[in-house]
């Protein structure tokens, strides 16, 4: 692959030495790219690609939370998930600054910030789960496992 459509994202899985596949699809005006769309493009099933969501809770901590594309996430079990209160998405504007992504080109991994990220539970009955690459128009597909370790992260039942 060029070098070029390497991003950042790839480079920290290639560093930790997590195998990957890099898939892209076409993106731009007038081409949708929602999570289904992206899914039906690169032929993968829907349940095994995910979405990233960023979150601020009423403490003012932030969490990253993981669900397949078809899915939404439920406000109140990620809260739960991870002890507070409530929890709200955080505004669209607020990503770039926050995370280093921008919208539809948000991976859990690479973040500026390691922030708590939680994975929907199904994740753990994938082989392998596609992610935002971090940028729109690409993903990489790994196994749970990898991903879940390299972020940190925990699951949990946190959709509707």
């Amino acid at each position: 692959m060029a070098d070029n459509n390497k991003t950042n994202v790839m480079r920290i899985l290639e560093q930790k030495k997590i195998p990957y596949e890099p898939h892209f699809y076409p993106h731009g005006e007038g081409i949708p790219t929602d999570g289904i769309t992206v899914a039906n493009y690169l032929g993968k099933d829907v349940a095994s690609v995910y979405k990233t969501l960023v979150t601020r809770s009423a403490s003012k901590n932030y969490y990253v939370f993981v669900v397949p594309v078809a899915e939404h996430l439920d406000l109140k079990k990620a809260a739960k998930a991870v002890k507070e209160k409530s929890i709200e998405m955080i505004k669209q504007d607020e990503l770039l600054p926050l995370t280093g992504y921008i919208h539809g080109g948000c991976s859990p991994v690479g973040m500026k910030k390691l922030f708590k990220t939680t994975f929907h539970s199904a994740v753990l009955e994938q082989d392998t789960v596609a992610v935002s690459a971090g940028k729109v128009g690409a993903q990489i597909e790994v196994k749970p496992a990898d991903i879940i370790k390299l972020v940190n992260a925990r699951t949990a039942d946190i959709i509707v």
